[in-house]
């Protein structure tokens, strides 16, 4: 018969070794990453302190529009639990969100796209208010290149291809017509231009046929490998900046325009109301699809905003969070954001060409 010490010896070492095992699992898990990102609701803040524009041009603004985000994590086997419990958490295939795309570029991704739209908010803001924006296209920026091409390693997000084989390629489609005359095997030299300040540099790239998962089913073969977009270079009647810290991708653009006009042409333009505001923008004032607008409404809830002005995309999105006390409007332009503003009591200025903003729908 074994004594009481030894008994407790032993009880003592399967305790810890279930112990150290456990931690183990828990290390292990957390690690252990799974093909999900999580969407969980962000915070709403004044996009008002991301714009400075010249002191004579500058008002005071009284209740500045709030910009919205989605805070997205990456799903580990330790976290999935924790993730699907939460009623305000949506989880998203990671080929849904990254489109092929390397998970590793997600952060460059998101800081070309805010650039852009913080570009293009510029210009829509100033178009809006009459003042003169020079656009010229000035090369394919690159948005994503594709783990097992070419490309991947090479070139990187954010750079701009001016020219393949010394031939101007202007666009993203001039890019791709001119890729189009070459086959596997064969090996370009593309002018590259690294950044803003850089000097473009010659590039070889030895083509290879290579199938390319982009998600929802949907497979291409490329030679090279790249997400090409059109990057447009902006000339300013004066200098206004909006520079957004903290948060990635293009979906602040509608807030930054109407940040932009408020701040330059009065500071009334919400009234009495709290306006939050999301979706893309073009340089023309369209307003674009975004993602996370779910999330997003529970953020600008939470902030307290009494108007909230979405994509019509997702417009029932936005509804299936809405609460007592927040309207939610659909926009597809900027000048319907402001009718919208203008039956609230906001102080709206004219068109370029004297008139008053459109009349918009009810939400």
């Amino acid at each position: 018969m074994s004594s009481p010490a030894r008994r407790n010896g032993r009880g003592r070492t399967v305790f810890w070794t279930i112990f150290i095992l456990f931690v183990l699992a828990v290390i292990v898990a957390s690690q252990w990453d799974l093909n999900y990102y999580a969407f969980q609701p962000g915070k709403a803040q004044s996009v008002q302190q991301f714009i400075t524009v010249p002191t004579g041009k500058s008002h005071s603004v009284h209740r500045p529009v709030l910009l919205t985000d989605v805070e997205v994590a990456r799903v580990t086997a330790l976290s999935y639990l924790y993730f699907k419990l939460q009623s305000d958490t949506a989880l998203l295939p990671l080929t849904n969100v990254t489109g092929g795309t390397a998970p590793s570029e997600q952060g460059a991704q998101g800081a070309l796209e805010m650039s852009q739209a913080e570009d293009a908010a510029r210009a829509a803001a100033l178009i809006r208010l009459g003042y003169p924006v020079k656009q010229s296209a000035a090369g394919a920026v690159i948005a994503g290149t594709f783990p097992g091409t070419p490309a991947f390693g090479v070139l990187s997000v954010g750079n701009v291809i001016t020219a393949v084989d010394g031939a101007q390629t202007l666009s993203a489609q001039a890019l791709s017509s001119a890729l189009s005359r070459y086959h596997s095997g064969q090996t370009v030299t593309l002018t590259v231009k690294q950044n803003a300040t850089a000097a473009p540099a010659p590039v070889s790239v030895k083509l290879k046929h290579t199938n390319v998962n982009l998600g929802g089913g949907q497979t291409v073969g490329l030679n090279l490998g790249i997400e090409p977009e059109d990057q447009i270079d902006f000339t300013y009647p004066f200098p206004i900046s909006i520079n957004v810290t903290n948060i990635g991708g293009p979906s602040a653009g509608l807030a930054m325009a109407l940040g932009g006009i408020d701040t330059l042409s009065g500071g009334s333009l919400t009234g009495s109301k709290t306006v939050a505001a999301t979706g893309t923008i073009s340089a023309n004032g369209e307003v674009g699809d975004v993602g996370g607008v779910a999330q997003k409404t529970v953020a600008v809830e939470r902030a307290g905003a009494n108007l909230f002005l979405v994509p019509p995309q997702e417009y029932r999105a936005a509804l299936s969070k809405d609460r007592p006390g927040l309207a939610i409007y659909q926009v597809s332009t900027l000048d319907q954001a402001l009718a919208v503003l203008a039956q609230h009591g906001g102080v709206v200025p004219p068109g370029p060409s004297g008139a008053a903003a459109p009349v918009a729908g009810s939400g």
